[in-house]
């Protein structure tokens, strides 16, 4: 379950009457809301990483919800996109639900329906937040090994035992497993399952 208290609720619409009825809904359930009137105005004010959401009209003069939602796929921004739209933009609300977009909601929508949309997608940026930032930390620790020490990782990754290893390597088992040692406090693992878990999440090249 999400904590409401730190999740913050975007609305981005050009309509200061959407804006404030979204504000109103969603800070009636606890949820903090920032209202802006521009997609640019969005993009100068969100820290990515941060939970929330975003609900967007996809209609609005200079950057459209699309440009915006676009923009948010090519700079790799996890937060969830709700789409409001009229009725003669649902085509636009369709490309966009191609493009990545968590939901999309015709006006008047219905207030219910939008809060569930938004729980929903608050959820769902939780667990995406805490695979990057698992993603981010074993990166760190990976750039913490030497080269050999990666070498070893990359055999103990593809299933290889210490005496293989240690025969490819031409070392010592008793080396291989000083460094297997190493590798497993640097990585912050307690078994060789959570070690190639770990190192899965991130890019890992040797050479």
């Amino acid at each position: 379950m999400v904590d409401k208290t730190e999740a913050t609720i975007y609305i981005v619409d050009d309509n200061a009457a959407v804006r404030d009825a979204v504000s109103w809904l969603v800070q009636e359930v606890g949820l903090k809301a920032i209202a802006l009137d521009s997609a640019q105005r969005f993009l100068d004010s969100y820290k990515p990483g941060e939970l929330g959401c975003l609900v967007l009209d996809i209609r609005m003069p200079g950057m459209s919800g699309l440009v915006l939602q676009d923009t948010l796929v090519q700079n790799a921004i996890s937060i969830p996109v709700i789409i409001i739209t009229g009725h003669g933009d649902v085509p636009m609300a369709v490309k966009a639900m191609k493009m990545g977009a968590f939901d999309f909601l015709q006006k008047p929508f219905n207030d219910q329906e939008l809060l569930d949309s938004i729980l929903n997608a608050l959820n769902v940026h939780k667990q995406v937040l805490f695979k990057e930032r698992k993603m981010k930390q074993a990166s760190r620790n990976i750039s913490t090994l030497t080269r050999r020490e990666l070498e070893v990782l990359e055999l103990l990754r593809a299933g290889n035992s210490n005496k293989k290893i240690a025969t490819q390597l031409k070392i010592s088992v008793r080396t291989v497993e000083g460094h297997r040692a190493k590798i497993m406090g640097k990585m912050q693992a307690n078994s060789v399952a959570q070690l190639v878990e770990s190192a899965s999440q991130t890019e890992l090249a040797v050479g």
